[in-house]
C-alpha cells in the first residue's frame, strides 16, 4: 500500500465516519473506523501466518462465525481509542509475546445500544484466539462491575440478524465459549501455549441473545471433531 493509497483510505474513513446503516426499526450502525495503516496490515498478515497457518496477501477473512465480547470496563471513547492503537502494549505480556498487533473488533456497542463499526466485516481483527480467521468480533462496553444493558442485548440481536443476512454465518458464541472449538478442525492456533480463559459476555447475556435469534439455528459448538 503506497502513500497515495493510504491517504485515499484515510479519506474514505473520514467520509464513512459520517455514514450510518439502519438495520432494524430501533438500531443503526454508525461507521467509526479505526486506523488500518501499513503497519497494521503487516502485523495482521504476520499474525494470520504465524498463528493460523494461513499465508495470504491481504488481511481479509471469510466469516462464518460471530463472537460476542464485553470490554470489561471503560467508555465508548476509551475503548475506541484503545482499539484504534495499532500495536498492543508490552504490559499485556502474553498477548504481546504472541504478536505486536493490537486487539480490536469489527463492532463496538455502546451502553445505549448504538452500534459502531470499527472495521469492515471481512477485514481481519485480533479478538479470539484460534478463530480470528473466520470470526466477526462484537465488543460491548461494560463488564462485571458494569453489567451489559437490555439495549445492548437487543442491539446484539439486531446485529446478529443483520450479519446473518449478509454472510453465511453458522456459529454464534460468547468469548467465554471459544475453547469449545479447540478439538475441532475449525480451530487454527499454531502456538499451543497461547491460551486464555474468558468469562465474557456472560452466560445470561448469551442466553437472552440466543433466545431471540433461535430461528436462525446458529450453532454454539462444533459438531465434527478432529
Amino acid at each position: 500500500m503506497g502513500k497515495a493509497t493510504i491517504f485515499a483510505f484515510l479519506l474514505f474513513c473520514q467520509v464513512k465516519a459520517f455514514s450510518q446503516t439502519i438495520i432494524s426499526d430501533n438500531f443503526k450502525i454508525i461507521q467509526k473506523p479505526i486506523v488500518f495503516d501499513e503497519t497494521r496490515k503487516k502485523l495482521s498478515l504476520e499474525y494470520i501466518s504465524a498463528h493460523h497457518g494461513i499465508n495470504q496477501k491481504s488481511p481479509t477473512i471469510e466469516p462464518f462465525m460471530i463472537v460476542l465480547h464485553y470490554t470489561a470496563g471503560g467508555t465508548l471513547s476509551s475503548n475506541y481509542n484503545y482499539f484504534n492503537r495499532v500495536e498492543i502494549e508490552k504490559g499485556r505480556a502474553l498477548n504481546h509475546k504472541a504478536s505486536r498487533l493490537n486487539v480490536s473488533a469489527h463492532f463496538l456497542v455502546d451502553r445505549d445500544g448504538v452500534i459502531y463499526q470499527l472495521l469492515p466485516e471481512t477485514t481481519f481483527a485480533r479478538h479470539t484466539i484460534g478463530l480470528n480467521y473466520c470470526a466477526i468480533g462484537v465488543e460491548n462496553v461494560g463488564g462485571p462491575d458494569n453489567p451489559l444493558t437490555e439495549k445492548q442485548m437487543l442491539a446484539n440481536v439486531a446485529l446478529v440478524k443483520y450479519l446473518c443476512g449478509k454472510f453465511k454465518i453458522e456459529y454464534l458464541i460468547g468469548h467465554s465459549e471459544y475453547l469449545r472449538f479447540k478439538s475441532s478442525s475449525i480451530w487454527k492456533e499454531l502456538d499451543k501455549s497461547y491460551i486464555t480463559h474468558k468469562g465474557d459476555p456472560g452466560d445470561g447475556f448469551m442466553k437472552k441473545v440466543r433466545e431471540r435469534v433461535a430461528e436462525l439455528h446458529l450453532k454454539d459448538a462444533p459438531i465434527a471433531t478432529k
